[in-house]
Parts: structure tokens; sequence; C-alpha cells
């Protein structure tokens, strides 16, 4: 078969792969729908960040960083397990996740969830900008959200097609399928890490992550206002450095704006876990 003959079947499929994509989580209150250029398999981006979530574990148990605190760590795992039972509001799948929290001892002001539910937030988050449990939330809700829509992996897979082409990313597909990438140790971890970590989330991407974060967050019982206030800490504390989780997740008064629209529409599923209590 002629060169030119594949690459116009490998166009076609595609093309057929790609018209066929779809949002990741169904539509709720916050109005999140976009359909999302999905290329790679969803196993191998877990796998990847499986293994470079691990390969993180294990440095920070070196370096004697990680869960120092115990008040702290529990206070973590409280508000992102509240967060978690609401998962299947967006995904149903998304509740028997493998989650894990941990924290890490980190003067950065940082936080991330990645594919498949692995979530880390440094301390710098809870003890610089004096985050309170609903500020938290807002992050961790906003952090797990880019899990839900699988941002990591669109991203994965647009900065694929991008580097190799459409034939490029077949010839990929077609030699790593019958692979496990978690099998491979230090290289996984690596791949996992410069994909997840150097490719930053996009305007739109981070517009979903605001939106869902915050409904996810009023659904667990967290004040949607507290958004606001932390994205002015946030910004308070930018000065001559930024903090870090700013350089891939920027805040400006657009923002806030925003989230001050949002919140109302949400506010009542707040107060509905107010009242179920009372």
């Amino acid at each position: 078969m002629k060169i030119k003959n594949i690459a116009l079947i490998l166009t076609a499929a595609f093309a057929t792969q790609l018209s066929s994509c779809a949002t990741t989580t169904k539509d709720s209150v916050s109005g999140v729908s976009r359909s999302q250029l999905l290329l790679l398999p969803e196993s191998q981006v877990e796998n990847m960040s499986n293994a470079s979530y691990l390969q993180t574990l294990k440095e920070a148990g070196n370096k004697k960083t990680l869960n120092i605190d115990k008040v702290q760590v529990e206070r973590v795992r409280t508000i992102s397990n509240k967060l978690i039972a609401q998962v299947g509001i967006f995904r149903p799948d998304a509740a028997k996740w493998n989650w894990e929290i941990n924290v890490e001892t980190n003067d950065q002001i940082n936080a991330y969830c990645m594919p498949g539910g692995k979530i880390m937030v440094f301390t710098g988050l809870i003890e610089k900008i004096k985050t309170t449990d609903d500020e938290l939330a807002a992050v961790i809700g906003h952090e797990i959200a880019h899990a839900l829509r699988e941002h990591g992996r669109e991203r994965m897979s647009t900065a694929l097609v991008q580097q190799v082409g459409l034939a490029g990313l077949a010839v990929y597909l077609g030699t790593s399928k019958n692979s496990s990438l978690a099998g491979a140790g230090t290289q996984a971890a690596a791949m996992g890490t410069t994909l997840f970590f150097a490719l930053p989330n996009g305007r739109e991407q981070e517009r979903e992550a605001d939106k869902i974060g915050l409904e996810l967050a009023a659904r667990a019982g967290f004040n949607p206002d507290a958004a606001i206030t932390l994205w002015q800490k946030m910004i308070a504390q930018g000065g001559a450095k930024q903090p870090e989780f700013l350089s891939t997740h920027p805040a400006n008064e657009n923002r806030i704006a925003d989230l001050r629209a949002l919140a109302p529409k949400v506010r009542p599923l707040y107060e509905a876990t107010k009242t179920k209590k009372s």
C-alpha cells in the first residue's frame, strides 16, 4: 500500500475518532459540557500519573516531608473526602477511583490532583495564606475538577498531535497499545511528570475547573463565596514573585468577577446541605 494511501486511511480514522469526541462529565448546574480531544487511552494516562505520584511520594518520604503534621493531614483528608463523596454527580465512575490524599511539607502555595484521583496539598497553601476550610475546599475542589474533566489527558493528546502529527500518533498508540507504562517504572514516572506538570491548563480548562470546583464545594457543604476570598489572598501573595499556584492557575479581576457571578447559582446547593444538618 502506498504511503499516501496509508496517510489518508490514518487521517480518516482519526477524523472519525475526533468527530465522536464527547464530554467527560455530566451536565450540571455549572453548565460544563464541552466536547474534548481525548486520543490517548485513559488507562495509559492513569498509569503514567500513578507512576509519577508514587515517585513523588517516595521522594517526599526520603526527605521526610510527607504527612508530617497528623492534624493537618486529617484536616486535608476530611475536606477532600467530603468533596470526593460528591464526584458521582459529575461522573459515576469517579466514585470508584482509587483516591489518595497526601500533604507535603513545602513552602509553595500549591496543590494538585492527578488523573485518577491522586491529590497532593503543599503546606504553603495552608500556612502562608491561612486558608479556612471553605477556602481549602475551593482549591481542592478546583483540582479535583481538572481530574474529573480529564484535562491532563486532553492536554497530553493535544501535545502529542502537535508534536508527531496524526500518522505519528497512530504509530505511537500502536506500539504502546500492548505495553503498560506503569511497568516501565522510572520512565513512566518521568513521562507522567513531564506531561502533567509541563503542559499548563488552557483558559477554557481553567474556567471549567472553576465552575465544577465551585459546584462540587457547594454540594459538599462549603461556602462558595470562599473561592473569591481565596483568589484575593492568592493575588495579594503575588508581589515580586507570584505563588507557584498562580503560575499555572492565572487569577485576575475577571476571574473573580466570574466566580462572583457563578456563586449565586450554586449557593442553593450549599444552603441545602445546611438544612440537612439542622
